[in-house]
C-alpha cells in the first residue's frame, strides 16, 4: 500500500524499486512546497538505502504528471524567493540520487513538471502526454533545470525553440527529439517504467549506481554556473510586472474556467 511521506506525496515499494506518486489530482499535481518538501523528505529516507535499484515518480490521476509550479505560489514569490532556488534544489536532488530515476509521464509535463521529468535518468511517457517550458508567457523563465538540462537533451538549437515559444510538444515528438525514452499507451506508463527499473534491477547494483555518477560528472560541465545565472536571471524577473499582470491573468482565466 501507499504510505504517504505528506498528503501531496506518497511512497510505495515494488519490488527492488520504489513508487514515488505525485498526489494532487484536482490540482494536476502542481508543485507546492508541500509537494516539494515530500519529495524532499522521500529523498531523506532513501538517499543511503542500497536496496533501492530504482525510484520511478509519477503523478496521481490521468490528466497530469506535474503541470508546472503552482501559479498563485509562484505570483507572490519576490526576487529573494527565487535566489533560494526552491523548486532547483529538489530537481538537483532528483538528478543526483545515487539510483536511477525514471519519469513516468501521463498527461501534461509542463513547466517545473518537465524541469522534474528531465531531473529524471529516463522518461516513460503515454500516448497522450504533452510536454513544455511555457514559462515566458507567464514572464519569467524555466529557473528549475530547464536552461541547462533541456539542451543536453534534445540540443541546443531546439532547447531555443520550446523555451523562447512555450510551445508544447506530443509524444511522438518527444521521442523523436529525445525527451522521452519510450512511449507506451497511456494505462500502460508505470507498468512500462516499472519494468524498466526491474531491468536495471538485474544489473550490478554498485556499477549502475557507478555509472550514473560517471556520466553525471561527464554531462554537467559549468552547471554551479548556470544555476546561479538561472536564479539571478529569475529574481529580476520574479519582481517584475510583466510577470504579475501575466500570472494573474493566467489565474483569473482558471477560475472562469472553474465557474463555467
Amino acid at each position: 500500500m501507499f504510505r504517504p511521506m505528506t498528503s501531496r506525496v506518497l511512497s510505495e515499494r515494488r519490488g527492488d524499486a520504489v513508487l514515488v506518486t505525485l498526489n494532487a489530482p484536482e490540482r494536476r499535481n502542481a508543485i507546492d512546497q508541500e509537494m516539494v518538501d515530500g519529495l524532499h523528505a522521500v529523498l531523506d529516507e532513501l538517499q543511503h538505502d542500497e536496496s533501492v535499484a530504482a525510484l520511478v515518480i509519477t503523478g496521481a490521476g490521468d490528466k497530469a504528471f506535474a503541470a508546472g509550479a503552482d501559479i498563485a505560489q509562484l505570483r507572490d514569490r519576490t526576487s529573494a524567493d527565487a535566489m533560494k532556488a526552491i523548486n532547483s534544489a529538489i530537481f538537483n536532488r532528483v538528478e543526483e540520487f545515487p539510483a536511477p530515476v525514471i519519469a513516468a509521464v501521463k498527461g501534461y509535463a509542463l513547466g517545473g513538471g518537465c524541469e522534474l521529468a528531465i531531473a529524471c535518468d529516463l522518461r516513460v511517457i503515454g500516448a497522450s502526454a504533452k510536454m513544455g517550458q511555457p514559462e515566458v508567457k507567464l514572464g519569467i523563465i524555466p529557473a528549475a533545470g530547464g536552461t541547462y538540462r533541456l539542451p543536453r537533451l534534445i540540443g541546443l538549437g531546439r532547447a531555443r525553440e520550446l523555451i523562447y515559444t512555450g510551445r508544447m510538444v506530443d509524444a511522438e515528438e518527444a521521442l523523436r527529439i529525445g525527451l522521452a525514452n519510450q512511449v507506451v499507451a497511456d494505462d500502460e506508463v508505470v507498468d512500462a517504467a516499472l519494468a524498466m527499473a526491474a531491468q536495471i534491477a538485474k544489473n550490478g547494483r554498485l556499477a549502475v549506481r557507478g555509472a550514473k555518477r560517471a556520466l553525471n560528472a561527464l554531462s554537467r560541465p559549468g552547471q554551479e554556473t548556470a544555476v546561479a545565472f538561472e536564479s539571478s536571471t529569475q529574481a529580476v524577473l520574479f519582481d517584475s510586472a510583466d510577470k504579475v499582470a501575466r500570472m494573474t491573468a493566467f489565474l483569473d482565466k482558471q477560475n472562469t474556467k472553474k465557474k463555467s
